[in-house]
């Protein structure tokens, strides 16, 4: 059981890439999902299935009853408790507290399944934890997904302070920045959307980028549907207050201007699957100026090819990078949403000149993976002990420490190997550029890297945290009566970062130099945070 997995945030299809799950979640599914399949015909289990599909609501907007509600709250509770970590890694107990007194009443008020879940999604976001998920049930997803009308046409996207048209030659004009809709701001709007997408902590930044890619299902899960939007914006000419009515579209709709989206040839390659070689590259501006851009550490573990193929592209850059003399150095790792260790590590390593660790604790809350009733697998649940034993020991030998109910990893963990740097690491000046995208192993690797004493942070605060983050090992469970299934990871980690004073307990990475895209280079596509590197270089 390797626990140095971390999850991939990706926005497109909210939210993960490829998931490399060579974790617990993906051997205990194997392991039910084997022994499911030896059964499938057996009289019991197909009563089961049966049962267990009649027992959710069809239609997001369809009626659940209070009484369901209050229970799969209680019940979503007592898994956080027993079993997520990181509950009160941000939060305190009477906070925790509050946010679940707040649910409650607002079930006194709520009558629909959508409401529901919204609630869930505001109680799995104010955790603060890049790796929690709401899932819901795949009937419903697929519902949402043939529904002919009802969802706002136009991908938007924040520049400069401001939401934005992200699509040409529509009703509304490009550029035109969005003020209110239906009479609600845009500021209360994006603050309700904000519970959709989880980042680390109290980070806000990294929001932005589920509200640029699901702008419109986030409006019809939050308000229901429309059938047209009354939209007051500002065009690009000052003080040019209109207002127009548009149609709605459909889901298919929205996401094929999405598509569309005028900004695509500057953030495609985030939401991209991109190819083995195409996922790294290196390139000298100057004699003195190179650029090492990583799009992810989706890379396999140590004992895949593609991570020895990275590896020895690292060697050769940074052998040719000592050679040539290159003095400054900038690493780009603003669409880095995360990905397999330890390829974020093995690249540290020709970055720095200090010892390091992956981390410098890192503790789970349960010695059995508790409430096995509720895991969300398709065997029965008398049946799930029997084989969830080993799984237990394995957990159980990796963290021995006990401490205050906490089991820790001890000193023999690889994930506190002390690992040292490279003999060709770089030794000039470095200038990381970050984004609200970078996220997991991404922001694992960007913390360690704006750490540095020689390092330059350039461009906007990370989704990932910088201190830490619940990581590793994911685990999901099913609501018995909304079938809503929530994911969260187990490990509470405390990266292996250097005390900065800019940097902020329960925040991404905060860069040096706050440089965002502007309006004009936006109009243009150009990369205002890279000229801005560069112009600094060549000040300096």
């Amino acid at each position: 059981m390797v626990f140095r997995q971390r999850n991939i945030k990706k926005a497109f299809l909210r939210k993960y890439n490829s998931q490399y799950y060579t974790s617990t979640l993906f051997l205990i599914r194997l392991h039910l999902t084997t022994i499911s399949t030896q059964m499938k015909n057996a009289t019991s289990l197909l009563i089961f299935i049966l049962l267990s599909n009649f027992a959710f609501s069809q239609s997001i907007d369809d009626v659940f009853s209070q009484k369901n509600m209050r229970e799969d709250l209680a019940i979503f509770k007592e898994i956080r408790v027993k079993a997520n970590s990181g509950l009160y890694k941000y939060r305190t107990k009477a906070q925790i507290d509050s946010i679940y007194n707040w649910a409650d009443k607002e079930i006194t008020t709520s009558s629909s399944y959508r409401e529901f879940y919204n609630i869930i999604c505001q109680l799995t976001n104010f955790e603060g934890s890049v790796h929690n998920e709401t899932f819901l049930p795949k009937k419903i997803i697929q519902k949402l997904r043939k529904e002919t009308s009802g969802y706002f046409p136009f991908p938007v996207k924040w520049i400069d302070g401001k939401w934005l048209i992200n699509f040409e030659n529509g009703a509304i004009p490009l550029g035109s920045e969005l003020i209110s809709i239906d009479n609600v701001s845009i500021e209360e709007i994006i603050s309700n959307f904000n519970k959709y997408y989880t980042t680390d902590g109290d980070n806000l930044t990294g929001k932005r980028i589920g509200i640029r890619t699901n702008f419109a299902k986030y409006y019809r899960l939050h308000y229901g549907l429309k059938n047209q939007f009354t939209v007051n914006y500002k065009g690009r000419k000052p003080n040019s207050l209109e207002t127009k009515v548009i149609e709605s579209v459909s889901y298919s709709g929205y996401y094929a201007n999405f598509i569309k989206r005028y900004s695509a040839n500057f953030d495609n390659i985030y939401y991209a699957d991109l190819p083995e070689d195409k996922k790294y590259n290196y390139k000298k501006i100057n004699d003195s100026i190179g650029v090492l851009t990583i799009y992810t550490f989706v890379m396999g573990n140590e004992n895949s090819k593609e991570h020895h193929t990275y590896v020895a592209f690292l060697d050769s850059i940074f052998t040719t990078i000592k050679k040539e003399e290159v003095k400054n150095l900038i690493v780009d790792v603003r669409q880095n949403g995360g990905g397999t260790d330890p390829n974020d590590l093995v690249t540290y390593s020709y970055l720095t000149q200090r010892n390091f660790q992956e981390n410098k604790q890192a503790w789970i809350s349960f010695k059995k993976i508790p409430l096995l009733k509720y895991y969300d697998s398709k065997i029965q649940r008398f049946l799930r002990p029997l084989f969830i034993g080993k799984f237990n020991k394995e957990f159980q030998e990796i963290f021995t420490k006990e401490i205050d109910d906490k089991l820790y990893q001890d000193e023999n963990s690889d994930d506190h190997k002390v690992r040292t740097p490279n003999t060709n690491a770089f030794k000039g000046k470095i200038y990381l550029l970050t984004s609200p995208a970078i996220a997991s192993a991404g922001s694992l690797f960007a913390s360690m890297l704006a750490g540095n004493t020689n390092t330059t942070t350039v461009g906007e605060e990370t989704m990932g945290g910088y201190y830490g983050h619940n990581g590793h090992t994911p685990m999901e469970y099913k609501l018995p009566d909304s079938k809503i299934v929530t994911q969260f990871s187990v490990v509470n980690l405390d990266q292996d970062v250097l005390k900065k004073e800019n940097q902020i307990f329960g925040r991404g990475i905060i860069p040096d130099f706050n440089v965002r895209q502007t309006y004009e280079d936006y109009l243009k596509q150009e990369d205002t945070q890279m000229k801005f590197v560069l112009e600094l270089i060549n000040a300096n």
